[in-house]
Formats: C-alpha cells, structure tokens, sequence
C-alpha cells in the first residue's frame, strides 16, 4: 500500500461537473493498492498518517499531528501511484490491485482513519474520473509504503 500525503489548507474533489467534498485545513491522501495489501498495512498507514508531525505548532515548528489541530483529512484512490516505468514510455500498472480487492481494502482504510482520528475522512469516488484540487500547505508533501517499513 502507498500513499501520497499533503499538507494543505484546502482541497477539494469534483466529479462529473459538481464538488463532491472538501476540506479545509488537513491532509489529501492518495492512497494506492495492491493485491497483497492487508490488515497490518492499513493499521501502519493509519498510525503514520495521523501521527506524523508536519503541522506548525505555537512556535512555528513542525511538531503537530492532524489529530492535533484538529484538521480534516481527503482520502483519494490513485491506481497510478504503483505505475512501473522501467520498461518504455507507457506505464504498466501491474501490481495495482483490481477494483473487487481494491475497494473493500480502501474503505477500510477510510474508516480506520475516521476512529483513529474522531473525525468523518472525505473521499473520492472509488474509479471515478475525479478533478482534485489543493492549496499546497508548505509545500508539504510525504510518500509513504507500507511495503518499506
């Protein structure tokens, strides 16, 4: 599992023509799948994600978690964070799980963010063609995977 984190003082996610959600202050998480994704990736993720300390605390120093401010959080699916390039010009996205893993695997992770932090996460449309749009706080912006610990 990869995710893609940024800081951001807003975003917001808009499909077929009409916002869908937004946040203010918080985190977009893109978060990427793959068939071997389990229970242990989604709990290492959430822990990292709602703990890290990328936010400004009263000294303007990095030390404060969402969870802390109380900020708002954006989950996103993006198939595309597992795209391979080595060979040619054309991605190959292989290792991205397929939607029937993929999905139950994603709002799980949703839900396990939203009782971690007491907060409702907002979302995507799971393989929808979504325009996201963000103010990067910052910038701010962390790559993790679970795979990588």
């Amino acid at each position: 599992m990869r995710v893609l984190i940024q800081r951001v003082t807003n975003a917001s996610v808009e499909i077929n023509k009409k916002e869908y959600s937004n946040i203010s202050n918080g985190l977009l998480v893109f978060v990427g799948i793959e068939e071997d994704d389990s229970d242990k990736d989604i709990a290492y993720l959430c822990k990292k994600i709602t703990n890290l300390r990328i936010f400004d605390d009263a000294n303007g120093i990095m030390n404060d978690s969402v969870i802390d401010i109380k900020g708002q959080i954006m989950v996103i699916s993006q198939f595309t964070l597992h795209a391979s390039t080595r060979k040619g010009n054309r991605p190959s996205y292989i290792k991205a799980a397929k939607p029937d893993i993929a999905i139950p695997i994603y709002e799980q992770f949703c839900e396990e963010l939203q009782t971690i932090t007491g907060t409702e996460v907002r979302t995507g449309e799971f393989g929808a063609d979504m325009k996201v749009s963000l103010i990067n706080d910052g910038p701010v912006t962390i790559w993790i995977d679970s795979k990588e610990k």
